[in-house]
């Protein structure tokens, strides 16, 4: 009964019973005024003809005929009055049974900022605020956790980040100093060690990249600056300038769209997000292998696809764009980056009003990117 009650609509019970209880005050003041009229009979007339006789100066049958013209003639109002007043009073001292509900709403908001496992509990009649409520204290505390997580991540991966920076920066300095205290030392050996140095100062400043990453990542007050883009030229602009990393690992991408296919949004931001899913499918991708890019127009949108070789467990499919999350848990940095690359092409989708998604099956990994034609 009561479900169906909620059901029709959430507060009905509750109003439900305030009108009972209403009309209950209103059948007690009339009861009252009824039996204090019955058991009174002949003495209250009585009473206040007494009260006329001695108010006027004036005989009891005088006050008695204006008794009978002012009181007795006009009975049905003053009942009426009475009853109103009595009501007045009677629903004012019961407000207590109202103003509970109230005190019981403000002790549930108070409740939801308390990082508590139990359930908001509340009287019957406001079931429909206590799922309300708990609702929102289960959001906070998923929020609030989820939050906390990212917290930890983003802590766990400055300290990696800042343990794995003493590694290319101790090399440094050590073969500087080798080639500083030996200005004599042979050529072939001092390219080596010169190489060795280079090597190592790059991947130092891949590094320091990374804690820029980490501390700008915000993207949500970031304006975009939207034009009509010619897409087939900047996928292929990517892929010539992802070719050293592709021929380290003998990979090649293929392009697979229009040469007159665009797309409308914010140049910069959008090659940030094929770049990011590009660099992704390089370092998880199988060596030797083709990762395809395929764009083709839609109703009203654009899909772009991205397919490598490899595979992402189905377990981590949902995590793959939370901000920090890396496939890779080793605790070195050396493959993969900060954990930024997939939520930061995320979000300027987001901001696009396009949507990216992730599937992955036992030998291939697709990312597609959806972009509205206008937004």
């Amino acid at each position: 009964m009561k479900n169906k009650i909620l059901q029709a609509k959430p507060y009905a019970w509750l109003i439900k019973k305030m009108f009972y209880q209403t009309l209950f005050i209103l059948i007690v003041a009339i009861v009252m005024v009824l039996f204090i009229r019955a058991a009174g009979q002949g003495y209250i007339g009585n009473m206040i003809t007494q009260i006329i006789s001695m108010c006027l100066g004036t005989e009891w049958d005088n006050a008695s005929n204006i008794y009978h013209y002012y009181v007795r003639n006009n009975i049905d109002t003053i009942m009426v009055a009475t009853i109103i007043i009595f009501f007045i009073i009677i629903f004012r001292i019961s407000l207590s049974w109202f103003t509970k509900y109230f005190d019981e709403i403000v002790s549930g908001v108070d409740q939801l900022a308390e990082e508590s496992q139990y359930k908001l509990v509340m009287s019957p009649e406001l079931l429909f605020m206590e799922e309300k409520l708990n609702q929102v204290k289960d959001k906070l505390a998923r929020r609030s956790r989820e939050a906390q997580e990212a917290e930890q991540r983003k802590n766990d991966l400055v300290v990696y980040l800042a343990h794995d920076i003493k590694t290319p920066l101790t090399s440094v300095i050590g073969y500087l100093s080798l080639l500083d205290e030996t200005p004599d030392m042979p050529m072939e050996q001092k390219a080596k060690y010169v190489h060795i140095t280079l090597d190592k100062a790059y991947r130092l400043e891949n590094l320091i990249n990374e804690f820029f990453e980490i501390t700008r990542y915000n993207l949500q007050t970031v304006p975009l600056k939207k034009d009509n883009i010619d897409l087939y030229y900047m996928l292929i602009q990517m892929a010539d300038e992802a070719y050293p990393q592709l021929s380290a690992s003998g990979k090649e991408v293929s392009i697979n769209a229009a040469e007159d296919i665009t797309v409308f949004g914010d140049p910069d931001k959008l090659a940030r997000v094929f770049n990011n899913i590009l660099k992704n499918a390089i370092v998880y991708s199988a060596d030797s292998s083709l990762i395809s890019i395929t764009a083709e127009k839609l109703e009203n949108a654009t899909s772009i696809r991205f397919e490598n070789e490899g595979t992402i467990p189905e377990e981590k499919l949902g995590s793959i764009f939370e901000k920090y999350y890396r496939l890779d848990e080793a605790r070195s940095t050396s493959t993969g980056g900060a954990g930024l690359g997939l939520a930061i092409a995320r979000d300027i989708v987001t901001l696009h009003g396009g949507a990216i998604e992730a599937k992955s099956d036992d030998t291939h990994t697709i990312f597609i990117v959806t972009l509205p034609d206008t937004l």
